[in-house]
């Protein structure tokens, strides 16, 4: 086809008349032509760009040669695994260090009285109170030495860190103490780790160390340490059981009169022993060194390139109260917000209910569309017309500066991950590992915002799985118990070798009893736990058999099942009445009935509701170990519908399936 043909069917002058036809164009029209090209070059010069990823993310992690298939970390630089992130930051005392002298002596901690701005300690002052706090201990008989154990029993404040770093100064070892342990588990670390010193924050928390002492149950314990006021009531009782109360002030001030000089750590010492509360039996403290720390902080700092205490960083502390969280985030404007699902969970729901209305929640869901698809794209921002229109007032909810958000303790779900992701216009992580690997050991890769899956393993540590008969996992099919070694794996726990021998072999490698499962791109999924037990969406792990073990003592129950999911935060049940008793025992309350009436009447459910809770109470069970809800169910679980093994052990993940549809609405029922 001729050219003037093209133009003619274009309706666009041929090639001899385009001179004319440029001279005929209107000066406004010219005018718009310029301005149209000004508006592409600037789109063009300043249109959003995607963040580029440290590595290939469809390859995020490789296997190691001769290793049984285990994997690491691609972005390592090199097949040695990373200990450390700087030659001068091998222990937490150095970290500290490092960081007073990178930020120029600036701000370091900060805490906030109600309705008043931040105020912060320096890191000058934070080193100095550490010295003279450590400097005191030594003078109240405690001694510079990783074989010194001292307690810290309080919530996440300022004093906590100068506390622990009063002991990284001289080499002693830190034990958190928290009120989830229960007391029994509490008296039990005291005497396990010979603690003869305990940090606490309010007296309410010396009052209860107190009561074990009386009881004889604690005779080793001498001496408490108070960071806030306490009446003269508190000390007098101390005395007459043989134990000085001080506070955490007079003991800084004796420790400036008596100033020693640092006793530093070195990186295979000792620096915290974590007891985890397990599911039976007594608290299990992991042992973790300065290097396990240092080298597991250090993997993170590879992956996200982000600012903690070494970079001269500064934490700031909420008040104490979670009902007062968001106020504080205004008040703070942090860039990084740790945070676990749970409260991921609460900020989604909360955004959706406030949007009353079809009309509003379409508008907020097609605007989360549109940025969604910017993040699938590797675009995280927020300063886009979505975030003018929808999104500014929840970003500045958390005080408007949020650059990224970690998560982990328990799974998130990639709905919530998703949403924020574009709603926050910030980088959202996830990440996955346990106590006894310092925390962490896989995490999202930057660039990768795609969810459900735990991310690559870190640049410290290396990821194989191995095979699960008895569940049928296997590796041949990419799928197994995650198993952990590196630097950052723990030493073992305090005083207790067959449980140390249960979680570390020979060969170094953390058994997790998790199941896990490689995905193409080389992440990691987790699809399973070894045994019976799991998280809840806050965090807290439960052993649903010793719940049931309690529950079955209830007089009307033949059978219970209690249910837990990983993105909820309570449990629910299933309950078995038995047909012999349970009309009897329902007579008694004035419900009248035959047995599958009675099955489906609501005040027996609630009854036997109540009774479930009360066992719990009078077993110690915790709350978030209580069911909230159940289903009545009137058919016994058997092998015959597949529901027991022939051995007559519940199948677990038969009744899950079974009562899905069930558990479904008692969630949906109990929000």
């Amino acid at each position: 086809m001729q050219t003037q043909e093209i133009l003619r069917m274009l309706r666009l002058p041929e090639l001899g008349d385009l001179g004319q036809f440029f001279r005929s164009l209107s000066a406004t029209t010219l005018v718009s032509v310029g301005a149209l090209a000004a508006i592409l070059a600037y789109w063009f010069t300043h249109r959003p760009k995607a963040l580029q990823p440290p590595c290939n993310l469809l390859m995020q992690s490789e296997e190691v040669e001769d290793s049984g298939g285990a994997r690491r970390s691609v972005i390592g630089g090199g097949p040695q695994l990373l200990t450390h992130y700087y030659e001068d930051a091998r222990t937490m005392y150095q970290v500290f260090r490092r960081g007073l002298s990178i930020s120029g002596n600036g701000p370091c901690l900060g805490f906030r009285k109600p309705k008043q701005p931040y105020q912060w300690l320096s890191y000058q002052e934070v080193v100095d109170r550490a010295e003279f706090l450590g400097s005191g201990l030594l003078r109240h008989n405690c001694k510079a030495s990783t074989e010194q154990f001292i307690g810290v029993f309080a919530q996440n404040r300022p004093e906590w860190i100068i506390a622990e770093l009063a002991c990284y100064t001289y080499s002693m070892v830190v034990v958190p103490l928290y009120d989830t342990l229960g007391p029994g588990a509490i008296r039990y670390i005291i005497n396990t780790a010979d603690i003869s010193t305990v940090i606490v924050d309010k007296a309410q928390k010396a009052g209860l160390l107190l009561e074990h002492v009386e009881k004889k149950e604690t005779p080793g314990l001498k001496l408490i340490i108070l960071m806030e006021p306490f009446e003269e009531a508190l000390r007098e009782r101390g005395k007459k059981c043989g134990v000085l109360l001080k506070s955490m002030r007079a003991v800084e001030d004796c420790g400036q009169e008596n100033h020693c000089a640092p006793v530093p750590p070195r990186p295979d010492d000792l620096s915290i022993v974590c007891f985890t509360s397990g599911t039976t039996g007594n608290p299990k403290g992991a042992m973790l060194t300065h290097g396990n720390v240092v080298a597991d902080f250090s993997g993170f700092l590879k992956v996200t390139e982000s600012v903690v205490y070494c970079h001269g960083g500064r934490v700031g502390f909420f008040q104490g109260d979670i009902r007062l969280l968001s106020d504080d985030m205004k008040a703070l404007c942090p860039t990084i917000f740790p945070v676990v699902p749970r409260l991921l969970n609460r900020m989604y729901d909360k955004i959706f209910s406030q949007a009353d209305g079809p009309i509003k929640r379409w508008l907020l869901e097609f605007a989360a569309k549109r940025k969604q698809a910017e993040v699938r794209s590797g675009i995280v921002r927020n300063d886009s017309i979505w975030d003018e229109l929808f999104f500014k007032k929840i970003q500045a909810s958390l005080g408007g500066c949020v650059r990224m958000i970690v998560t982990g303790a328990a799974p998130a779900s990639p709905t919530v991950l998703g949403f924020l992701r574009a709603a926050l216009g910030c980088q959202v992580y996830e990440g996955y590992g346990q106590t006894e690997c310092t925390a962490g050991c896989t995490f999202t890769t930057p660039g990768d915002w795609t969810s459900g899956h735990v991310g690559a393993p870190l640049p410290c540590n290396h990821i194989k799985l191995v095979d699960v008969e008895e569940l049928n996992y296997w590796t041949c099919k990419g799928e197994g118990e995650i198993c952990v070694r590196g630097p950052n794996v723990f030493k073992g726990y305090l005083k207790d070798q067959n449980r140390t021998k249960e979680a570390l072999d020979s060969d170094g490698w953390l058994h997790t009893g998790d199941i896990g499962k490689w995905l193409p791109e080389g992440t990691l999924k987790i699809i399973d736990r070894k045994k019976h037990i799991f998280k809840l969406a806050q965090g807290e792990y439960v052993a649903p058999e010793k719940i049931e073990n309690i529950y079955i003592r209830s007089e009307p129950v033949a059978q219970v099942y209690v249910h837990g999911d990983s993105l909820k935060a309570f449990l629910v049940g299933v309950v078995v009445p038995d047909p012999e008793v349970m009309p009897t025992w329902a007579q008694k309350r004035g419900i009248e009935g035959t047995y599958t009436q009675l099955c489906i009447n609501k005040e027996l459910k609630k009854a036997i509701l109540e009774d479930l809770v009360r066992l719990g109470k009078e077993s110690g069970l915790h709350s978030f170990e209580q069911v909230k809800a159940i289903h009545i169910h009137s058919d016994m679980f058997s092998v015959q519908n597949g529901l027991l093994t022939p051995t007559l052990k519940a199948k677990r993940p038969e009744l899950r399936e079974y009562f899905k549809k069930q558990i479904e609405e008692l969630y949906s029922i109990s929000v």
